[in-house]
Formats: structure tokens, sequence, C-alpha cells
């Protein structure tokens, strides 16, 4: 992975990062509506909603302000992304998003070229919506629906599952921004690279997932393991990641691709290959167990970024 700082430097560095630290906030869901159960929400990246039919998974995304009025078509995107990786990330096929738009109306416009793009690049429907003319500061948000047949929880998260990094390590890092746009390079095929996780969940190979998002990829390892606590050493020589970018900033960045899961022992070469054949770097870099220790590996080093059992990441309280 390059040149890199000490691990210890490197774990203070990552449990430091504004990604992660800014998740304690979540745990304010829990002080207003009560505890969760995660998988039926709020907790894991999606809620399974139970239907006449089957099931469905709902989420939902707000884009910060700041970055709409700087980048209006791209966070029309991100609305887009994030919500596909979240269902993706629960096991779920994405079939729709609702989108709300209060803006200018050319800012609206960007936005809404934004969404139009992602879901023709995700294959998903663009259901309806809600758009208000607005000249001050402008606000996005959009929620995903999507089928699914076994849904991937953190509550099947157990001791003795392989963790699995698989990432899309095309391109290069957006310049100002810890965004890795993998999706610039991998054009249509990205609509069957989110879909792949839905496969490894019927057929039972993945029990467990969360999309790598803006805490990044040791950050979002945290949530993960949060709900146990469980623990993991992961091992940073074993990690998928792209040439040319440092490890701090690849462990840090929101990448447009990329996922944590837990896969049941034995199964890890089917989980592996499913990636491979679409050109997506997969690799096991860890086992799961019952310490609630998040600890890092290079070579014989170690370090612990964090003892989960004493130091929760979103704060919200388990049912």
């Amino acid at each position: 992975m390059g040149n890199v700082p000490t691990l210890d430097d490197l774990a203070n560095s990552l449990r430091a990062h504004p990604g992660w630290t800014s998740k304690s906030t979540i745990g304010l869901v829990s002080e207003v509506l009560g505890p969760s159960d995660w998988q039926e929400g709020p907790g894991d990246d999606g809620a399974v909603v139970p239907t006449a039919g089957g099931r469905v998974v709902a989420c939902g995304e707000a884009l910060l302000p700041a970055f709409v009025a700087r980048d209006p078509r791209g966070a029309g995107f991100a609305a887009v992304l994030t919500n596909v990786n979240d269902l993706a990330a629960m096991g779920a096929v994405p079939r729709g998003i609702v989108d709300t738009v209060v803006a200018d109306e050319m800012t609206a416009r960007a936005v809404l070229e934004g969404i139009r793009h992602a879901c023709t690049l995700y294959d998903v429907e663009v259901l309806g919506g809600h758009l208000t003319r607005h000249d001050g500061e402008p606000a996005v948000s959009a929620f995903g629906v999507g089928e699914v047949d076994v849904p991937l929880s953190v509550t099947r998260a157990r001791p003795g599952q392989s963790l699995v990094v698989a990432a899309a390590t095309d391109g290069r890092m957006r310049a100002d921004f810890p965004f890795f746009p993998a999706f610039e390079q991998r054009a249509e095929r990205s609509a069957g690279d989110v879909r792949t996780l839905a496969r490894l969940a019927s057929t039972g190979a993945a029990v467990a997932a969360k999309d790598i998002s803006m805490a990044g990829l040791v950050g979002s390892l945290a949530m993960l393991l949060e709900w146990g606590p469980l623990g993991v050493t992961l091992d940073l020589d074993a990690v998928p990641a792209p040439a040319g970018v440092a490890p701090l900033a690849w462990l840090t960045c929101f990448p447009s691709f990329g996922f944590l899961l837990c896969v049941r022992p034995g199964r890890e070469g089917e989980a592996l290959a499913a990636f491979h054949e679409r050109g997506i770097a997969a690799a096991v870099v860890g086992e799961l167990d019952d310490t609630g220790l998040l600890d890092l590996r290079r070579g014989t080093e170690t370090a612990t970024v964090v003892d989960l059992r004493t130091e929760p990441v979103t704060r919200l309280v388990r049912r």
C-alpha cells in the first residue's frame, strides 16, 4: 500500500477522522425514538419492511447543502449512488428512487440531471418526488426502495466469519473531495456491480454487509462491528487499494463501489469469485471475533484503533 505512517499514527488518525467522529450524532435517534433492532431500522444501512408480496428495503439520504450549492449535478448523482449502495449492502436489488429538491431553478435542473444520469447508470427508475423553487440555501434528499429475498444485516454477523473487502479500484481520487468515483471508468457495468451483493445474499455465502461511506473503510467497519460488539484484526496488506493513493486517503475516502462483507467459513472463494468475475478487487482481510477490538495489522505489527465495548461509534441503543 505504498509509503505509510507508523501503524500507531495511522490508527490514531483513523480514529480522529471527522467522517468517523461525526457518526456519534446518530445516537440522537435512539434518544428520541428509543432502542433499535438494527435490521428493521434504524441501525443497518436500510430498513427491511414486510409486505403482502414479500419484503422490501427502504432507505434515504440527505445531502449537505454546501455540497449541493458547489456541485449540484454531483449532488444529484450522489443522492442516487448512496441509496443504491445502501440497498445493495442490505442484499436488495434496487428498484426505484424518490427525490426531494428545494433550490433555485438552475440548481434544481443540475440536481435532476445528476439524478437522471445516476439512475441510467445503475438501472434504477425515478419513481417521483417533490420540487420546491427556493432562492436560498438548497436542500436535496433522496429515498430508495429495493426488493430483497434474504437480507444482509449486521445482526447476522458472528465470530468466525471472514471479513471480505470488495472495491472497484478503477480511476483516480477526486481532487477536491475524498471521493473515489470508479463509476466513471466502470460506466454501464455499475448496475451489475451493485447487484452482486444480492446474489451472494441469496446463496447464503454472505450474511452481512456495509457499504464504505463517508466514515471511510475503517470507520464503516467499526459501524458494522458495533452491533455485537464484534472485533477483527484488519490486515492492511490484504486490503484492495488503487495504485497511487496514500493509505490514509484510501482508508478514509468514500469509494463509489466499496463494501465490507461477512462471509460464512468455507464460502470465501465463492464470494471473491463473484467480484473477480466482474473485474472488482476483493480479498479476505480478517476474521471476526468476540473481543470488540478493531485492530490493524501490517506485517508483524499490530495497533488498536478502537475498543467498541467502551467506545461506540453511532451510540445507537440496541433493543
